[in-house]
């Protein structure tokens, strides 16, 4: 059942997953849980255009780790994968399918066509995504899924819009917005800043001559030229001092802020102030227009003059901004402010959907406005009106699907009022619980403080229709809010919401205007995605009480960078329907980045695929590494592949072994002893091993430690622990006890001990499950043939069952003291063997423990069997009196560090060290830091080490300290210990010999051996005196070459002991 040979977890674990399929467990769970109290989940959906990243497989497992808790915390879970069908990524691939580069393109081919399209590639890895989210081990309804293109997805939509609109919050009207040229549509703002790069752009100084004396001009800065041919007007703020200055070199006459000459000129004597004024003063002052594309028609409605707003900052340019209203969101406000602008009026915007001028602009019409930079610079040179031209590096928004820079332009669009209710989401946020808080309580909530009206229509074609007729003008509007109500309005009944469904439905005017129709644009797709929780149930046209009894979700999940969307779009629909936050508790993870802490990318392939991973190393050793890592705590994880291969080594590899050990001795126990094991929970209250004792108490604390954290979702502190948790199992408990496990001391001892680990092994397999879900399986489907209930269908996986609870009755708290501290001098005494070159095979005279607290000594001394043996020590001597021994501190500098630091105030430094009194040493320890010679030191400057005034005759002691307890470690060895270790190191090559012959414990045979060398009389006086030693620690027969008989060879081999010269040993090992 759980034999030596080697364990290959990817291929285990497909196995397990074969068992999943057959039991079709994921649904048996479902089913099992009905009728239990109800855990809600909101899956946010991704893209289907692409195949799953780290990112997806990091939100994924803690999903998928938090809803296992709850099922088998006794929940009801339903689980439903989401998928976004529709938005820029879908049009953007058939856009470059078919090579299409405006939407006039799209009507030309049809509306019908081009969404057929689009529909043909929405689940194009749908198949991929169901495969490897099922490889990773995440149960998660694919056949139940929802998908935003279903048309009772998209009803729900029109519901929720609906809503909105009945309570004024919609409203059409111009906005600059971020602008996709390459996708021909605005984004919102939290899509705006999904993208930044840093690029270098042009940054220009150009002039404005007064009308009143066209020999002063005003000058302003600007790294957009592009947008110079819509300049409408200049703004200086009210209260700030501009000055009027003469140019030394040329004598031209300029306008500009005090504050930002230097911008212009790195010298006084380079300019001469000839007046100064206050911003105010220069308001509605007059200038010559760069261009004169739009002087005949806007120069008379008071265009081309001095604004002035206090938006304006001494931070950059000139302290004079040049205004392009259809380009700035300040600029339009400004304009508006001051008449340039008027309410429905018109709008100089000479940009098509695609980023190139319109006719308008004759001298540079059909140019993309990035490319247009060069000519328009060029043309203000050959002009007179530039002062200066140079590159400007700064961080920019880029478009997140096309790539493309974003630019800003003002675009008729209908807004959710959100400015509005920013206090509701305020107060809604502080109600939901945020692991880690400050995602909360800093980023989100600022984003929050300062977030605007929502943009939510998209002039795009594949998405869902917004669902408002209007006649021309507008001065009707009907917002419709089901297909029934579209049917009563049109007459028209209709299965599919998109476009080529809609567009051409009429409703008559109840006026009689005519009739009203559909307004071309579609939904931005996180309103889909931000109404998924109404959508994903057809809610309220269905499932209505379900809906109202499970809302707010119970979870929800996702990246950091969800902050500015789904996160964000949840709450603000919630908060604007229902005056409700959305979800109660909320887990952020951080970023994945490549090894070199860079963004992943395809292109530089500088990551490993995920399912090579998963091939090389298994699911749950990737699960547990991107788990047990601060991007839990929304930090950033730079990816290595060897952290998942030391998952293996470290963690699971020792925690098989355990249990292989457990099932061996249960098998041996029965092939020996003729005794059957049955599981006995009661066993664990009656045994009278210490050891047993703490495992237990440990286990039930961990027990209660996980619980506690999850219900708090904490799971970056829970996973640490459970890692820690197999450590102390494997490490302490089952090496301290193999003599036991293995039936030393006889079958009821043995009993006892296999009572003991096969409950914790049983208890940490099933608390274990949500995280590592198919180790855990491989090893219940052999742990259950031990238990003493019936195997049924309801039993038939681990993950049917309900993890257990802590019993407080067995936690043990003075034990679990008692141990931690025994585990605290033998790693102390560990490290100084290390220090010294003296392995634990060789035997040592003492170990002292010194610590103030008789409790701390006492607990020690009842562990005193195990630290001896350990350690390989031949007494254990506790004290309170550390001047008895003689010890103290003493402090030495970290030369190299403090040295390049303090330069040539080291040596004061040093010298003031040397001085501390030993409170005063204790004093910097407890702190951490201390001052000296002005200098501030910590530990990290200093190494603190244990000096001896005196030592006893014969003794040599090395000291060690955790700054909490002492270990003084008499290394004087003798003959008698030199020759012990000897022993120790030749039973620890016959080990290892029988293990490279694949021998088994129960494997009876003769080991004999034979010394060469040139002086082997030494070695074999050794190995002849402590053959009775050798012999019980192997358990089998261990004579001279000389005396063994005719069996059969197994394996032999020539060994060298480290330390030995002149002689090595040559083993056989015989068939008994």
């Amino acid at each position: 059942m759980a034999g030596s040979e080697p364990f290959n977890f990817p291929d285990e674990e497909e196995k397990i997953q074969k068992l999943w399929q057959d039991l079709d467990a994921f649904a048996n769970c479902l089913k099992q849980s009905k009728g239990k109290p109800r855990y809600t989940f909101y899956d946010g959906p991704p893209f289907a255009t692409g195949l799953p990243h780290y990112g997806h497989i990091l939100a994924g497992t803690i999903k998928d780790i938090v809803t296992r808790y709850a099922h088998q915390t006794g929940h009801h879970v339903e689980r439903r994968f989401g998928w976004d069908c529709h938005g820029l990524p879908v049009e953007f691939e058939i856009d470059k399918k078919l090579g299409i580069k405006s939407p006039d393109e799209i009507l030309a081919m049809g509306i019908d066509k081009y969404n057929a399209e689009c529909r043909s590639i929405v689940m194009r890895y749908s198949s991929d995504w169901e495969r490897i989210v099922s490889r990773l081990g995440r149960w998660i309804d694919f056949k139940n899924d929802y998908k935003t293109l279903y048309p009772e997805f998209m009803e729900s939509i029109w519901w929720v819009f609906k809503q909105l609109y009945e309570k004024g919050l919609v409203y059409r009207g111009f906005k600059v917005m971020p602008y996709s040229t390459g996708c021909h549509t605005p984004l919102s703002n939290f899509e705006a800043n999904q993208n930044y790069k840093e690029v270098e752009d042009p940054a220009v100084i150009v002039t404005f001559p007064l009308d009143e004396d066209p020999k002063v001009a005003f000058v302003a800065w600007t790294t957009t030229p592009w947008t110079l041919p819509s300049n409408l007007a200049l703004c200086v703020h009210p209260d700030k001092k501009y000055i009027k200055i003469k140019e030394a070199k040329t004598e031209a006459i300029y306008i500009l802020m005090e504050a930002r000459v230097f911008e212009m000129y790195k010298n006084p004597e380079d300019y001469e102030v000839l007046a100064t004024y206050v911003g105010s003063e220069l308001a509605g002052k007059t200038y010559q227009p760069l261009f004169q594309y739009y002087v005949e028609e806007w120069k008379p409605a008071g265009a081309f003059r001095v604004l002035t707003d206090t938006y304006v900052t001494e931070d950059s340019g000139t302290g004079i901004v040049h205004q392009a209203p259809a380009f700035g969101e300040d600029d339009y406000r400004v304009a508006m402010a001051n008449g340039i602008l008027k309410k429905g009026g018109k709008l100089v915007c000479p940009v098509d959907d695609t980023g190139s001028y319109l006719p308008e602009i004759t001298d540079f019409a059909g140019q993309y406005v990035k490319d247009a930079d060069k000519a328009i610079i060029k043309m203000l040179k050959s002009q007179g009106r530039l002062v200066s031209s140079s590159r400007f590096r700064h961080n920019y928004p880029f478009c997140w699907r096309s790539e493309t820079p974003l630019i800003y332009r003002a675009v008729p669009s209908w807004f959710i009022r959100v400015e509005h209710i920013v206090d509701k989401l305020l107060t809604n946020n502080k109600k939901c619980y945020w692991v880690p808080e400050f995602v909360r309580e800093k980023r989100f909530h600022n984003w929050l403080e300062n977030a605007r009206d929502w943009a939510v229509s998209r002039n795009r074609f594949w998405g869902t229709p917004m669902p408002i007729w209007a006649n021309e003008d507008c001065s009707e509007v009907v917002c419709i809010g089901s297909v029934d109500e579209l049917e009563r309005l049109s007459g028209v009944r209709i299965k599919d919401l998109h476009r080529e469904s809609v567009d051409d439905i009429t409703i008559p005017s109840k006026t009689g205007n005519g009739v009203l129709r559909r307004i071309a644009p579609v939904f931005d797709c996180w309103f889909e995605s931000g109404s998924m929780p109404y959508a994903q149930c057809h809610y309220p046209f269905e499932n209505k009480k379900t809906f109202e009894e499970s809302f707010p979700a119970d979870f929800i999940a996702e990246g950091v960078d969800q902050t500015r969307g789904w996160f964000y779009t949840l709450l603000v629909i919630s908060t604007a329907l229902f005056d409700e936050p959305p979800y109660k508790n909320l887990i952020v993870n951080g970023l994945v980045l490549a090894s070199d802490g860079k963004k992943m990318s395809k292109r530089l392939k500088n990551y490993p695929d995920p399912m090579n991973v998963v091939h090389a190393y298994g699911a749950d050793a990737l699960r547990l590494y991107l788990i047990n890592s601060p991007v839990v705590r929304a930090d950033t994880l730079r990816f290595k592949e060897e952290g998942v291969k030391d998952v293996v080594k470290e963690v699971f590899l020792p925690w098989l072994n355990a249990y292989r050990f457990l099932v061996q001795n249960i098998e041996r126990l029965k092939r020996e002893e003729n005794v059957k094991f049955v599981f006995n929970p009661e066993a664990r209250h009656s045994s009278g091993n210490i050891m047993d004792c703490w495992i237990v108490s440990f286990t039930q604390s961990l027990l209660k430690f996980v619980h506690t954290e999850m219900a708090a979702y904490r799971l970056y502190t829970v996973v640490p622990r459970l890692v820690r948790y197999i450590g102390q199992l494997t490490n302490w408990y089952v090496r301290f006890n193999r003599k036991r496990l293995k039936g030393e001391n006889g079958a009821d001892v043995c009993t006892e001990a296999l009572e003991s680990l096969f409950g914790v092994l049983y208890a940490i397999v099933r608390i274990m499950a949500p995280f590592t879900p198919f180790l855990t399986e491989h090893m219940y489907q052999t742990l259950r043939n031990f238990l003493s209930t019936e195997k049924t269908d309801l039993n038939a996986s681990l993950h049917y069952l309900m993890l257990p609870r802590p019993e407080e009755a067995l936690i043990n708290v003075a034990v679990e003291r008692s141990v931690e501290r025994m585990q605290a001098v033998i790693e102390l005494v560990r490290v100084l063997r290390d220090r010294k070159t003296m392995p634990t095979k060789y035997p040592l005279p003492e170990v002292v423990v010194i610590h103030h607290d008789q409790q701390y000594l006492d607990d020690v001394r009842s562990l005193q069997q195990y630290i001896l043996e350990e350690l390989n020590v031949k007494a254990l001597t506790v004290s309170q009196d550390k001047e008895r021994y003689g010890v103290q501190l003493v402090l030495e500098p970290e030369h190299q560090t403090l040295g390049r630091r303090l330069k040539g105030a080291a040596k004061q430094v040093y010298e003031a060290l040397k001085k501390l009194s030993e409170e005063e040493v204790n004093n910097f320890i407890s702190a951490g830091k201390v001052v000296l010679c002005g200098e501030e030191l910590t530990l990290a400057d200093v190494k603190v080490k244990y000096s001896f005034k005196k030592q006893a005759e014969g003794q040599d002691f090395e000291a060690h300290s955790d700054n909490d307890v002492l270990v003084l470690l008499d290394t004087t060895p003798s003959q008698e210990m030199v020759d012990e270790g000897t022993a120790r190191a030749v039973v620890n090559l016959v080990q290892k010999l029988r293990k490279k012959a694949k021998l088994q414990p129960h494997n009876a045979v003769t080991v004999t051996y034979e010394v060469h060398g040139s002086e082997p009389a030494e070695l074999t006086r050794v190995l002849t005196s402590q053959a009775e030693y050798i012999a019980a620690s192997l358990k089998q027969a261990f004579v001279p070459n000389s005396q063994a008989s005719d069996s059969e060879l197994i394996i032999e081999e020539d060994g060298q002991i480290k330390g030995v010269k002149n002689a090595s040993i040559f083993f056989r090992i015989l068939k008994a």
